[in-house]
């Protein structure tokens, strides 16, 4: 058992990720000396040009792809598979189309074996959180896009991670419900304060959620800049109109921009 840096939530050091071309023995690589801490119950959004390997740092993360060189550790051990202690949350909702909105939130802990009493009200307690009560028994084609993500949400929270990674989780909705959902989440995370990691390419999303926006350059990927956001919490949406939240917009565009590159 590998223990670094215990004093965070989530470490990386000296991450690096290689995909190679079984065809051609061709590599490229993805990620490039991902070096970053993150904190118990921060909120961590992840920035940059499409083709930067957020979504792949994110799967390293949960363990669908192994680094190639350096390590993850979280809560001061390895990462090398998926494990229960993380919960990601995709950009499609995927919910079971036969499973009503209850059943499919209680489907992550029903494949740990693990759906008793307790987590039955958890999964309850969430449903409510997230704006479903009412519609526990509604099927996911009842359920607008939204809705659904909403329930997508609810059953990652009723895994009770350790940490939530969260893929883009709202591009799918229009822009409405998109402002909506970001305001609902950072709701249910000040209730939970479950350690979040957001990926997107909205940059005002990322600065609106975030206690970080750690900001990829262009492959291969690499953490070009951390920026604490300080904006006091709780936030609402009127704080997007702030005058020091428009100039974190144009910084971080700025950093994009310049650190941008074809992929």
């Amino acid at each position: 058992m590998t223990k670094t840096n215990v004093t965070s939530k989530l470490s990386t050091r000296n991450l690096d990720v290689v995909y190679i071309n079984n065809k051609t023995g061709t590599e490229t690589v993805a990620l490039k000396n991902i070096n970053l801490d993150i904190k118990e119950e921060e909120f961590i959004c992840i920035v940059g040009p499409s083709g930067c390997g957020k979504t792949t740092f994110l799967n390293t993360v949960v363990g669908f792809i192994k680094p190639t060189n350096g390590e993850i550790t979280l809560d001061g051990k390895k990462i090398d598979k998926p494990g229960k202690d993380r919960a990601m949350v995709f950009q499609s909702a995927s919910l079971l189309p036969w499973r009503t909105v209850k059943s499919n939130v209680l489907y992550g802990v029903y494949l740990q074996k693990r759906v008793n009493e307790k987590n039955k009200k958890l999964a309850q307690n969430f449903i409510e959180m997230v704006g479903l009560k009412g519609f526990e028994d509604s099927y996911p084609y009842e359920l607008s896009g939204g809705m659904q993500q909403r329930a997508n949400l609810a059953r990652a929270l009723t895994a009770d991670p350790s940490i939530l990674l969260l893929d883009e989780p709202f591009s799918a909705l229009d822009a409405q419900t998109r402002e909506f959902m970001q305001e609902e989440l950072l709701n249910i995370w000040s209730e939970t304060k479950k350690t979040s990691i957001f990926i997107t390419h909205q940059i005002d999303e990322a600065v609106y959620l975030a206690d970080r926006v750690i900001v990829f350059g262009a492959r291969p990927g690499r953490v070009v800049e951390d920026i604490k956001i300080d904006l006091p919490r709780p936030r609402n949406l009127g704080v997007k109109r702030d005058p020091k939240f428009l100039e974190y917009i144009d910084y971080i565009w700025s950093l994009i921009e310049s650190n941008s590159a074809k992929v």
